[in-house]
């Protein structure tokens, strides 16, 4: 018999570790009983938290295992069902002057950011010049609440325009006067417009022209209002109202310029209006800033496509549009759009402002 150590039967090789199946889309359309399975939690808690509305009674370690399942399935909610069952369409419209606009345009894509988020659709209504507001084809049956620039009406007519029975829709207003029982969402223009004052005093800019807008909305009443109160040893020499246009800005800044008063800075309303202002300074044979200096308000794109690039006030739109939508559904889930916002401005000091070229 051979010597050795007998150590029994070879042992067999360990099997490798196999992974645990994903969770498999069930067949058809999931449901929402489907995600309550696959994240371990009842349908009521799926309900709270892809209606947003599972602070104060879901962990945020629920809340994420919820939407881990939703993803993972594919889940999204049945909006139709939803509707018949809340009597709600989730749809808000947006009143606005006009879409084409860079700053309304804005305005648009930071409302529609956050309706998206919270599975609302936007209807568009764009108004005419900013002042009628008929015919408007949404009526409270299609629309769950609006959300409006004082641009475009006042609060009271928004309503009224928006069929029979809107009187009480949810209202959420975009630049317009607070304290009047609707909640508002602002840019602080009168900072800016202060901002702007201070900083042409110090240049040492003691006549000035100003280029109004043709809408007489809160918005402009607020600019002009805290222009002139900072305007200190300055004073308003001149000044027209005009269309928020091109062709506008320089037909009223062409008389501007020609004054007797001979301003020394043209201080507009709105970025395109000192665009026109710069044409019209060219055909007077007026070159900026050196014979004379133009300011625009909100920072839209011409302000960079100019030359010399524009002295502006920068105001926050997409965030202006976000937050205004943030306050309308908010008043729709739980009747309280929160505190009055008001957004800072920015001054932005470019190329076409610079000291008078005499006192």
């Amino acid at each position: 018999m051979a010597s050795g150590f007998y150590a029994g039967p070879a042992p067999s090789p360990t099997p490798p570790e196999v992974p645990l199946p994903s969770p498999q889309p069930p067949a058809g359309r999931p449901t929402s009983k489907d995600v309550a399975k696959h994240a371990g939690v009842s349908q009521s808690t799926v309900s709270l938290v892809l209606a947003d509305k599972w602070r104060g009674r879901v962990s945020a370690a629920t809340v994420e295992a919820v939407r881990d399942a939703a993803s993972a399935l594919g889940y999204r909610p049945n909006t139709s069902a939803r509707s018949l069952r809340l009597g709600r369409t989730h749809t808000v419209m947006l009143v606005v002057p006009v879409l084409t606009s860079p700053f309304f345009g804005a305005v648009h894509t930071g409302a529609a950011q956050v309706a998206a988020e919270r599975d609302f659709g936007v209807v568009v209504y764009p108004t005419r010049d900013g002042v009628d507001l008929t015919p408007n084809p949404f009526s409270s049956a299609a629309i769950d609440g609006v959300l409006a620039s004082s641009m475009a009406a006042e609060p009271l007519d928004v309503l009224r325009s928006a069929g029979p029975g809107t009187e009480d829709l949810p209202l959420v207003m975009l630049d317009s006067e607070p304290g009047r029982g609707v909640p508002t969402v602002n840019d602080d223009v009168a900072d800016g417009m202060r901002a702007l004052a201070e900083y042409l005093v110090d240049l040492g800019h003691r006549r000035v022209a100003r280029l109004r807008s043709a809408v007489q909305s809160w918005t402009f009443r607020a600019r002009d209002e805290a222009f002139r109160a900072a305007l200190g040893p300055a004073e308003v020499v001149a000044e027209a109202h005009a269309p928020l246009t091109l062709d506008g800005g320089r037909t009223a800044a062409l008389a501007l310029l020609a004054s007797p008063a001979r301003p020394t800075v043209l201080v507009c309303d709105d970025d395109l209006q000192a665009a026109g202002a710069y044409k019209a300074a060219r055909a007077l044979g007026r070159r900026v800033p050196r014979d004379v200096s133009v300011t625009g308000f909100g920072d839209l794109r011409y302000a960079r496509v100019v030359e010399p690039e524009l002295t502006t006030v920068r105001l926050p739109a997409v965030e202006l549009g976000a937050r205004g939508m943030t306050a309308l559904l908010d008043l729709l889930d739980t009747g309280d759009a929160g505190p009055d916002v008001v957004l800072p401005g920015e001054l932005l000091v470019r190329g076409s402002t610079a000291p008078p070229a005499s006192g």
